[in-house]
């Protein structure tokens, strides 16, 4: 039930996104544009009250319920930098407004884009992390609560994982190609 229910979440958040941007670019419809995009963070309320539900109904602690956390951890910190970036290609494709800026792809400003959605991430690990830790102590000493541990471990090895590959554009920056270096000659 509860996958179902992650799944349902997942669907309504696109179909959510589609709605409200296709509503505020096509029919100019701004306010009613806000309330379908505020209603995203509902989806991921109720999927948070269903799984206190089952829990509370003696369900025993499963993987179901450790996805279900690390899924409203990555909305929490994805979501709303995911609705942003579609709004500005929507707007560009739909409303014809200037191109989104693209992240940038060479030297210390990747390295700092790539630093921020590690952070992003940490994010993510820390909210799931902290809703399984509150399922764990919901649970207590009467359920096997080892895998909703397993899924702490995993949120947190997603996040040192991604802080290793966002390390890497610090350490070793990806230089722009010789092309696209302008050169300037010496004098005389």
């Amino acid at each position: 039930m509860i996958v179902a229910l992650i799944i349902a979440c997942e669907v309504g958040f696109w179909v959510l996104l589609a709605l409200g941007l296709g509503v505020r670019y096509l029919l100019k419809w701004r306010r009613t544009s806000v309330v379908l995009l505020l209603c995203e963070p509902v989806l991921e309320l109720v999927l948070f009250v269903v799984t206190a539900i089952d829990l509370k109904n003696g369900a025993e602690p499963s993987w179901e319920h450790g996805l279900a956390a690390l899924y409203i951890g990555f909305t929490v910190a994805y979501g709303h930098y995911t609705i942003r970036w579609l709004d500005g290609h929507a707007a560009h494709r739909l409303a014809g407004g200037s191109p989104p800026p693209k992240p940038p792809r060479f030297g210390l400003a990747r390295a700092r884009h790539e630093g921020r959605l590690w952070l992003r991430t940490l994010l993510a690990a820390a909210v799931a992390c902290a809703l399984l830790q509150a399922a764990v102590w919901y649970v207590g000493d009467s359920g096997d609560v080892s895998s909703l541990r397993s899924f702490q471990w995993a949120a947190l090895r997603a996040a040192g994982i991604h802080g290793l590959i966002a390390l890497t554009y610090l350490i070793w920056p990806k230089k722009p190609p010789a092309y696209a270096v302008p050169h300037n000659p010496p004098p005389g």
